[in-house]
């Protein structure tokens, strides 16, 4: 059997933030590139000469001629240009985000979360506008959805998607092997001498650091934390978070709160492993990444009720209200007083991998290049 050749659009990795959805990227076609039925290209924006992906998507890509912002508008507004003319004949066009290229072949389109639709404000008008756009054109042209939690599976279905062509396909994850040594190292370089509890992501509203960081202040000042620091890591994002989040700082002991930016991943990977405990209060994830790799390492979780965060740890993580800055405070004091490796929080992580996360979306694109 001849194998099945997919463009995916990979822009998100020159984008300034990449997030979740640039990390998806580049370990879903790392694994892809390891499966014999599957032949993958890229495709991105022109860019200037010289100028590098902030991470690096390990596959061949091809540019368009067009510059991000002309070739998003233009593939959003009008379905042109088409991406075979520059990535070669393919069987299935995979849109990674929600920048959905114009196309002959069918159409496979990731759609990481709806969140845009549960509170607006939590991101630009510009942006609202470009999201909905694409939901249409997914809704029109889509010949299957791949989503990565059975909540965003509700949330699509609830929005007009078909169900027997939506798919839920789990994110893997790896965790590098960290030593004391690193640990150690990772503390003077930074300044956290402390037992830490982390919080990683992008500073942006619906992340919801300010009440974790309310939280953490309330328990502080009442005595109920006196040896845990707060560690926040992470690039800023859009909006005003990084200043609320600094202003609500002015409640906590000095020197307690430590707001280190965005780490490189060897980095990032010892910060989870240093941990007594892992944060992640978000209103609203369509996967959740962060609390899966803090899980990698063994490190017990806070995070969301009633979202995907709470699909991924089941029972071995402790779940919130997260607009309850109280029951916040309450649960961090309970995650840093208990077991600090709860059994079982490793072994849980390590049932989602990259390369079953690959299989599934092989199976997709044969499932959709039959609709051709």
């Amino acid at each position: 059997m001849s194998p099945v050749r997919a463009v995916l659009t990979v822009e998100q990795c020159w984008q300034p933030v990449p997030g979740g959805s640039g990390s998806y990227i580049v370990e879903l076609t790392r694994a892809l590139g390891q499966l014999p039925e599957v032949d993958v290209v890229g495709v991105a924006a022109r860019h200037p000469a010289g100028s590098a992906p902030v991470v690096v998507p390990p596959l061949p890509v091809r540019h368009h001629r067009l510059p991000r912002a002309a070739l998003y508008e233009s593939w959003t507004r009008w379905r042109r240009p088409r991406v075979e003319p520059v990535s070669g004949p393919v069987d299935v066009v995979h849109a990674t985000t929600w920048a959905i290229p114009g196309r002959r072949a069918p159409l496979v389109v990731t759609v990481h979360d709806l969140a845009f639709l549960r509170d607006p404000t939590h991101f630009t008008s510009r942006g609202n506008s470009f999201f909905r756009r694409a939901l249409d054109i997914v809704r029109d042209e889509a010949a299957h959805v791949v989503v990565p939690s059975e909540a965003t599976r509700r949330d699509c279905v609830q929005h007009g998607l078909d169900p027997a062509r939506t798919t839920v396909v789990p994110h893997g994850v790896h965790a590098a092997e960290v030593g004391p040594e690193d640990v150690a190292r990772w503390r003077r370089t930074t300044g956290v001498g402390r037992p830490y509890v982390l919080w990683c992501g992008t500073l942006e509203p619906r992340k919801n650091v300010v009440r974790l960081v309310e939280a953490y202040s309330a328990a502080a000042a009442g005595g109920a934390l006196p040896e845990h620091d707060l560690v926040l890591v992470g690039p800023s994002g859009w909006g005003p978070d990084e200043d609320r989040v600094r202003s609500a700082l002015a409640g906590v002991p000095r020197g307690r709160v430590h707001l280190l930016g965005r780490l490189d991943d060897a980095d990032l990977q010892i910060a989870y492993a240093g941990a007594d405990a892992f944060a992640f209060p978000s209103l609203w994830e369509g996967f959740g990444m962060p609390v899966l790799e803090a899980m990698a390492h063994g490190v017990p979780v806070v995070t969301s009720a009633g979202t995907s965060m709470a699909e991924v740890v089941g029972d071995a993580g402790l779940l919130v209200d997260p607009l309850d800055v109280d029951g916040l405070a309450a649960a961090l004091v309970h995650v840093v007083s208990s077991d600090r490796r709860p059994p079982g929080v490793r072994e849980l992580a390590a049932t989602y991998t990259w390369q079953a996360s690959a299989a599934a979306h092989a199976d997709v694109y044969r499932t959709a290049a039959r609709t051709a």
